[in-house]
Formats: structure tokens, C-alpha cells, sequence
């Protein structure tokens, strides 16, 4: 099952820990706040990108080999590591389950390739280290 979504996977962290039976974890790697909205029209003429600035992560103490992003209550667009690359799949990108339990969630979309995900934090905020599993990839629909 995980098999396939993990053929149309590249930039794997540690593949091992991510491919299990229920599907293919990702891994975060970028977070951008959002600045400005963006528009969206009837045809596309009019179609505006959202203005962001990225966040960088932030080491705990001085051996600290990745970051941590401490986050604030709101919405964010997160990136990850991987890249997909299925034309002809359509796989369910959705929040792991440690994210959800801390507050913390993202759509889950169908996808065949990787966009980046509004994440949303509670009003507590969240800590997520760089290369943190957040979401998981299930098998193709067919």
C-alpha cells in the first residue's frame, strides 16, 4: 500500500521511518507566514498570490543540528522536504495524527503533486522542529 505512494516520492529524510503500512510520512520543511491576502475571481484575469515571508527555525542550544519554529496562534503555509510527482495518482494528503492531538491541523486534499498546506495553530501555539513528520501521504485513489 505505502509502496506506491512511495515510488512517486523523492528527498525522503529517513525513508525507512517515513514508508509504513498506512502510507508515507512527510516531513516539514519551510514555514511562511502570511502577510497579505491574496484574490480569487471567476476567471482567473483577476487571480492574486497571498504576499508571505518565510520563518526561519530557530536551534533550542548550540547542538542543536535543526531548528525549531515556535508558533503563534493563526495560519501558516508549510512546505515539506518531499516532492511528488504522480500524474496519473491521486493520493490523500492528511494531517498525522501527533499534529491533530496538539490543536493542530491542515485540509486534507487529494493530491498529485506537493502544494504548499495552510497550517493552522490554536490560540496555545505549537513548536514543530525542522524535519517533523507532520502529514501522511495514503495510497492512490482508484
Amino acid at each position: 500500500m505505502a509502496d506506491d505512494a512511495a515510488t512517486f516520492l523523492e528527498g525522503f529524510v529517513h525513508e525507512e521511518t517515513q514508508v509504513h503500512d498506512g502510507g508515507v510520512d512527510l516531513t516539514l520543511a519551510t514555514v511562511e507566514r502570511l502577510d497579505e491576502g491574496g484574490a480569487v475571481d471567476f476567471g482567473g484575469d483577476e487571480l492574486a498570490a497571498v504576499e508571505t515571508s518565510r520563518v526561519e527555525p530557530e536551534a533550542r542550544d548550540g547542538d542543536d543540528e535543526y531548528g525549531w519554529w515556535d508558533l503563534d496562534a493563526g495560519t501558516y503555509l508549510v512546505g515539506y522536504n518531499e516532492r511528488l510527482d504522480a500524474e496519473q495518482s491521486v493520493f490523500a494528503l492528511q494531517p498525522r495524527t501527533e499534529l491533530v492531538e496538539r490543536g493542530v491541523t491542515h485540509p486534507t486534499l487529494f493530491v498529485s503533486k506537493l502544494p504548499t498546506v495552510p497550517l493552522t495553530v490554536p490560540e496555545s501555539g505549537v513548536s514543530l522542529k525542522r524535519n517533523a513528520r507532520i502529514s501522511t501521504l495514503r495510497s492512490p485513489i482508484r
